[in-house]
């Protein structure tokens, strides 16, 4: 019972002499400006939704976080970056659904999903929106589905590139309709809101933070939203499954991500800190004039959702034959 009692009390001490140890090294993390890898290009709807979330994290924590947009290869070039970049803290990859989609779009893979990044959190959804160009004679999805049906392979639709969340979820979209359409991949969503626009093209699913100023312009008729809820930009526009189309459901869903071997300390200040961002009325204003959900979530909840969506869209690819390499 003594030797029970002694261990007991050196316990207490080991543990009362270290918590100064580890709430000092949480107070100096962090010490220097910290790079968010963002792997698509300036100006585009994810890097939109990053400034805003770095900005306030910055504000949050002392120190700058600044954005390094590292463009390329449907986001593997910049998570492959963050990948290899030291486990400190110090480098963080803004990552979008893309990390689940690559592993089914591409034979060879620069990095390892599951081995070479941990989860911190689930950021922000920006929706998909079913969009059409004002040529085609469908003011709801019901007529515009019926006028696709009636007109097979004479329709096309277009996507921010091949492999694209924008080019899955209108795949997927097709595919529950049994519309036979084309699919005409851009270099981005700017040239085909424009082409859209202009009734080059006949139909997308692009993200709403994209294609919003073309609709509120009347540039193009917004049909439906992807997602399972109305969106609030966009209250009188229905679901895809109010529409009659379940199981479409698709976004352009957001997170952050560290090296593999990253402190899990690190991690969850950088967590607590993604947490109170998204809570805080400015970026909460911010982000709803882009028409973008706020999420959040534990990095225990964030690695269990990108578990579910690694399995959800393989299945997608494999039915769509699509492969980048």
């Amino acid at each position: 019972m003594l030797n029970h009692h002694r261990r007991t009390a050196l316990a207490a001490l080991a543990l009362a002499l270290t918590a100064p140890l580890a709430a000092l090294a949480q107070g100096a993390y962090p010490s220097k400006p910290i790079t968010m890898v963002v792997p698509f290009p300036p100006g585009g709807p994810t890097d939109l939704v990053a400034r805003v979330l770095a900005q306030k994290m910055g504000e949050q924590m002392g120190q700058p976080i600044v954005i390094e947009n590292r463009a390329g290869a449907n986001s593997n070039i910049g998570a492959a970056a963050v990948a290899k970049a030291a486990p400190d803290g110090y480098t963080v990859l803004y990552n979008t659904s893309a990390v689940t989609l690559s592993p089914a779009l591409y034979k060879s893979m620069p990095y390892q999903l599951k081995q070479d990044l941990l989860p911190v959190a689930l950021t922000a959804v920006v929706p998909l929106a079913l969009v059409v160009s004002n040529a085609v004679p469908a003011n709801n999805l019901k007529d515009f589905i019926a006028y696709a049906r009636a007109n097979p392979g004479k329709l096309s639709y277009g996507s921010a590139g091949n492999g694209n969340i924008t080019h899955l979820g209108a795949f997927q979209f097709a595919k529950a309709t049994g519309i036979d359409a084309v699919h005409i991949p851009y270099k981005g969503s700017a040239p085909a809101d424009v082409d859209l626009a202009a009734g080059q093209i006949q139909f997308m699913t692009e993200t709403i933070n994209s294609i919003m100023p073309f609709v509120k312009d009347k540039r193009v008729k917004l049909l439906a939203v992807t997602t399972p809820q109305r969106v609030p930009a966009f209250p009188d526009v229905p679901t895809l499954t109010e529409s009659g189309v379940p199981g479409s459901e698709a976004g352009a869903w957001q997170g952050l991500m560290v090296p593999a071997k990253t402190p899990k300390a690190v991690i969850d200040r950088l967590n607590a800190e993604v947490m109170k961002a998204l809570q805080s009325t400015d970026v909460r204003a911010r982000l709803a004039q882009q028409a973008t959900e706020p999420l959040g979530g534990t990095p225990e909840e964030y690695a269990a959702y990108i578990d579910r969506e690694l399995q959800r869209w393989s299945q997608v690819v494999k039915a769509s034959g699509v492969s980048l390499d």
